[in-house]
C-alpha cells in the first residue's frame, strides 16, 4: 500500500512533498482518519481546478477539510445551482483521470503578496499569514496552502460533491457572500458507497422534516432565525423530559435555583465573558447602564452561592437550572434545533472543595451514562485543554486538567485529548454521542473552574475556621434540550421512547356513540401522566389508523361496541406490529409499565 504522508508524536500530518519521512510514522493510502485528511484536502484542490476550467473569472478563498468532508469557498461571475454540481463533478473526474502531479513551492511573504496582488480573496488569506508562504499547484491551478496533499491527482477516484451553500467571506456577515461547495472523498469505493447510503438515510431522518411531520416545532422568519416555536406535541416532549430529569437531579441531591436572564454588564466584566465572549452576546441599556442577556447560567449560580455564608460541611453544593440562554449565531450557521440563537441548558454548577473533584466527576459520569443508555446512545469522552484565549494561570489549568484525567483514569474510562479545545475559563470533559448512523455529536460537558470563584471572591469556612476558595464544576449532560432532542429525533427516526412520546396513546372511537367512553379513557390516562389524544373526525377507521401511524404513535386504542360492553380495549402496538384485546385493567397496567421504563 502506497505511503501518502507521515505523522509525528503530536499527530501533526506531513505529506511526501514536504518531508522524506525520517523519524516519522507513515500514513498509507486507506480510509484511516489521517489518510482521509490528505485525500480530502487534495480533492478540495481538484474541485477548485475544475471550477477554474468551467468558470473563467473564478477566485478562491479557502478549501479546508471538515468533519463532513471538505469544501471550497469561491466566487464566480455566473450563478451556480445544485444542477451544476454534476457538471463540476464530471470535470473533476476528467481531470483526475488525466492526472497531474501536485507540486509544492515556497516563497517569501512579500513575493506571495506580489504574486496574488490582483486577487482580493487571496489578499484576505494573506492578511492572516506571515513568514514563509507555501503554495500547491496541479495542472493550471495554484493556491496558497500549507498542505498536506497527495503526490498526484490520479489517486483521487472515489469522491462526490454533496451540497451547495453560501458563506460570508471569513465568516463575517458584514463581508460579501461567497459560494461554498461541499464534497466527500474516500480511498475506497466501498467506503464512498457506504457513506452515500448513510446520507440518504440521514435525509429521511432529518429532524427538521420530522419536526414538521410530527408537529413538534416550527420556525418563523417574522419572529427571527434560530428562534424555535415549540408546538403542542413538541412542548409535551420537552415537558416530560424536563420532569424526568428534575426527579433524577433531586434524588442526587441537586437543588433547583433560577437566575435572571438579564444581568448588569459589570458582572460579565468580572466573569471574563465581556472580554472573551462579548461577540457572542446580546446587550441593551437600562437607566443608562449596560446589561447583557446571559449566554450561560454560571454567573447567576455564583450569586446564588454568595447569598449566604458557606461552611466546608455544606459542600458540595449542587445547583441546577433549566436555564434559557441566548448566543449570537450567524444566519448561515443556523440549522434547525441543532444550532439556534435561543436554547435551554440542563445546567448545573457544583461548588466543592478540591479534594471532592474526582468523586464528583465520577458521579456525574455515572449520571451521564445512565441517560445515554436509556436513550440508546453510544458515547465517547474527550478532555479539552487550555485554549489560546483563556483566563487564569498555567498552574491553575494544570491542576484542573489533571483532576479530570485522574477521575477518568481511576474509572478505567478511555478518552481522547483535544489540545486547546477547552472553554476560556477552564478545561473540560466533552461527552460525544454516536447515533444510529454512527455520526458523532457534541452534547454534554463537565468543566472544572478555579477562575470564577477567584474572580467573584467565593469563600467557605474550613474546619480550622479559615476562609478558603471553593472549586466550581460546570456541568450539562444533554447540552441543551433543543440540540439533544434534534439529535434524538434523527437517532430514532422520530420513534421517540414511549415515556417522552408526544402522543403516547391515540384513542379511536369507531362512531359518535363511542366518544363518551373514549373521553373517560382519555381522562384516566391523563391522570396517570400519559398523553392520550382522541380522533373524533368523521373519517373511516382505516384512515384514522393511518393518520395515527404517520404521527408515529406507539399505541392505538380502538373503541367500539364490543370494547364498551366488555370494558376492553382493542389495542394496536404499532412498533411491535401486534394487535390484541385487553381488559381495561390489563391495558392500564401495560401503560404504567411502559411509562416507568426510565432508568436514570
Amino acid at each position: 500500500m502506497e505511503i501518502i504522508g507521515y505523522y509525528d508524536k503530536d499527530k501533526n500530518i506531513y505529506d511526501t512533498l514536504s518531508t522524506d519521512g525520517a523519524g516519522l510514522e507513515p500514513i498509507f493510502y486507506d480510509d484511516s482518519p489521517m489518510a482521509l485528511e490528505i485525500i480530502r484536502h487534495s480533492c478540495a484542490h481538484l474541485l477548485a481546478e475544475a471550477i477554474t476550467q468551467l468558470y473563467k473569472n473564478a477566485k478562491f478563498f479557502v478549501g479546508p477539510c471538515v468533519d463532513e468532508g471538505f469544501y471550497y469557498d469561491f466566487k464566480v461571475d455566473e450563478k451556480i445551482s445544485e444542477e451544476d454540481l454534476k457538471v463540476i463533478e464530471d470535470k473533476m473526474k476528467e481531470l483526475a483521470k488525466k492526472g497531474s502531479p501536485m507540486v509544492k513551492n515556497t516563497m517569501s511573504y512579500e513575493a506571495a503578496c506580489e504574486k496574488f496582488k490582483n486577487d482580493e480573496l487571496k489578499q484576505a488569506v494573506l492578511s492572516r499569514l506571515s513568514g514563509e508562504i507555501s503554495t500547491y499547484s496541479q495542472g493550471e491551478f495554484t493556491d496558497l496552502c500549507r498542505g498536506p496533499h497527495l503526490p498526484h491527482t490520479k489517486m483521487l477516484k472515489n469522491f462526490k460533491l454533496t451540497k451547495l451553500a453560501g458563506a460570508y467571506l471569513g465568516g463575517d456577515e458584514k463581508n460579501e457572500m461567497l459560494v461554498r461547495i461541499y464534497g466527500i472523498a474516500f480511498a475506497t469505493k466501498e467506503a464512498l458507497k457506504d457513506y452515500l447510503t448513510m446520507i440518504e438515510e440521514a435525509k429521511k431522518r432529518d429532524h427538521r422534516k420530522l419536526g414538521n411531520d410530527l408537529k413538534l416545532f416550527t420556525f418563523s422568519e417574522q419572529i427571527g432565525g434560530g428562534l424555535p416555536l415549540w408546538l403542542k406535541n413538541g412542548a409535551r416532549v420537552r415537558n416530560k423530559l424536563e420532569h424526568i430529569l428534575y426527579k433524577a437531579h433531586r434524588v442526587r441531591f441537586y437543588e433547583p435555583v433560577r437566575g435572571p436572564e438579564l444581568l448588569n454588564s459589570s458582572v460579565w466584566k468580572t466573569s471574563g465573558h465581556y472580554a472573551n465572549y462579548k461577540e457572542n452576546m446580546y446587550f441593551t441599556r437600562i437607566d443608562e447602564q449596560e446589561y447583557g442577556i446571559k449566554p450561560m447560567n454560571c454567573v447567576g449560580h455564583v450569586f446564588c452561592y454568595k447569598s449566604e455564608g458557606r461552611s466546608y460541611k455544606d459542600l458540595p453544593i449542587k445547583f441546577f437550572e433549566y436555564g434559557m440562554v441566548h448566543r449570537h449565531e450567524m444566519s448561515g450557521a443556523l440549522h434547525g434545533l441543532l444550532r439556534v440563537r435561543e436554547f435551554t441548558q440542563d445546567d448545573s454548577h457544583i461548588f466543592c472543595m478540591p479534594s471532592q473533584i474526582k468523586t464528583l466527576v465520577k458521579e456525574i459520569l455515572d449520571f451521564a451514562k445512565k441517560i445515554m443508555v436509556t436513550f440508546g446512545f453510544e458515547w465517547e469522552l474527550e478532555i479539552s485543554t487550555k485554549p489560546e484565549k483563556s483566563i487564569g494561570s498555567d498552574e491553575i489549568w494544570e491542576v484542573a486538567t489533571k483532576a479530570l484525567m485522574e477521575a477518568l483514569d481511576e474509572e478505567g474510562i478511555k478518552y481522547g485529548i483535544d489540545e486547546g479545545g477547552g472553554a476560556f475559563y477552564g478545561p473540560k470533559i466533552d461527552i460525544k454521542i454516536l447515533d444510529a448512523l454512527k455520526r458523532k455529536w457534541q452534547c454534554g460537558t463537565i468543566q472544572v473552574d478555579f477562575n470564577l470563584p477567584e474572580r467573584f471572591e467565593l469563600e467557605y469556612t474550613d474546619e480550622n475556621n479559615e476562609k478558603k476558595r471553593p472549586v466550581m464544576l460546570h456541568r450539562a449532560l444533554l447540552g441543551s434540550f433543543e440540540r439533544f432532542l434534534g439529535i434524538l429525533l434523527e437517532h430514532t427516526a422520530g420513534e421517540l421512547p414511549f415515556f417522552i412520546a408526544p402522543i403516547q396513546v391515540m384513542i379511536l372511537p369507531v362512531g359518535e356513540k363511542h366518544i363518551e367512553y373514549s373521553k373517560a379513557l382519555q381522562k384516566e390516562l391523563l391522570e396517570l401522566g400519559v398523553d392520550a389524544d382522541i380522533n373524533e373526525k368523521n373519517d373511516t377507521l382505516g384512515k384514522k389508523i393511518r393518520n395515527a401511524e404517520m404521527l408515529k404513535v406507539p399505541y392505538i386504542a380502538v373503541i367500539g361496541d364490543e370494547e364498551i360492553n366488555n370494558n376492553q380495549v382493542a389495542l394496536r402496538d404499532r412498533r411491535a406490529k401486534q394487535q390484541s384485546t385487553l381488559t381495561m385493567e390489563e391495558f392500564l397496567k401495560l401503560i404504567k409499565e411502559k411509562q416507568n421504563e426510565v432508568v436514570f
